[in-house]
C-alpha cells in the first residue's frame, strides 16, 4: 500500500531518497523553495544544475543532493498560473508524473514534494493540492517500488490543502 503523507515544515530537512525542487527553468536557483534548496544543498547543486541546460514546464531532472539529507535532488518547473484554460493542470500533474518515474528510475523509493507552482507562480493553492493528490495516486498505482510519498507543505494554509485534497482532517 502506497502512503501519500502531508506534514508542515522544511523539505531541505526532509530525510528521504529525494526531494522535488519547484525550480524556475535556468534551474540555477532562485526564490521560494528553489533558493532554499540550493542554500542548504551548498554550491555542489548549482554546479551540477550548470550542466543540466535547463528545462521545460512539466519536465523534470535530477542531481544529487549535495548537502541535503535526500540522496537526489529532483528539479521540476511548474507552470505559471494564467487562469486555468492554458493547459496549466496538466502541466502541474507533468510536474508530479515525471518527478516520481524521473526518481523511480534511478532507485527512489522514498520522495518529498513541496506544492509546485503555488508561489509567485500564483497556482492556486487548493486546485495544485488537487492535481498533485490525484496525479501522485494514479502513478504510485504503477510504482510498486515506491514506498512513501510526502508532501511537505510550507505553512499551515497549504497543509490544509493538502490535507482536503486528500481527504483527510489531519495526518
Amino acid at each position: 500500500m502506497h502512503k501519500i503523507e502531508t506534514l508542515v515544515g522544511d523539505i531541505t530537512r526532509v530525510e528521504v531518497d529525494a526531494i522535488v525542487n519547484a525550480a524556475n527553468p535556468s534551474l540555477l536557483g532562485g526564490g521560494g523553495v528553489d533558493g532554499a534548496i540550493h542554500r542548504a544543498a551548498g554550491p555542489g547543486l548549482l554546479e551540477e544544475c550548470r550542466k543540466l541546460g535547463g528545462c521545460e514546464t512539466g519536465e523534470a531532472r535530477i542531481t544529487g543532493g549535495h548537502r541535503l539529507p535526500a540522496r537526489h535532488v529532483i528539479h521540476t518547473v511548474g507552470p505559471v498560473w494564467r487562469g486555468g484554460n492554458d493547459g496549466e493542470p496538466e502541466l502541474l500533474a507533468a510536474c508530479y508524473e515525471n518527478s516520481l518515474r524521473l526518481g523511480h528510475e534511478n532507485d527512489c523509493r522514498t520522495f518529498a514534494f513541496p506544492a509546485i507552482s503555488t508561489g509567485i507562480y500564483g497556482y492556486p493553492a487548493d486546485s495544485a493540492a488537487k492535481v498533485a493528490v490525484e496525479t501522485l495516486g494514479r502513478v504510485l498505482a504503477d510504482l510498486a517500488a515506491i514506498e512513501r510519498v510526502m508532501l511537505v507543505a510550507f505553512d499551515e494554509r497549504s497543509h490544509t490543502h493538502f490535507l482536503t485534497a486528500l481527504g483527510r482532517t489531519e495526518d
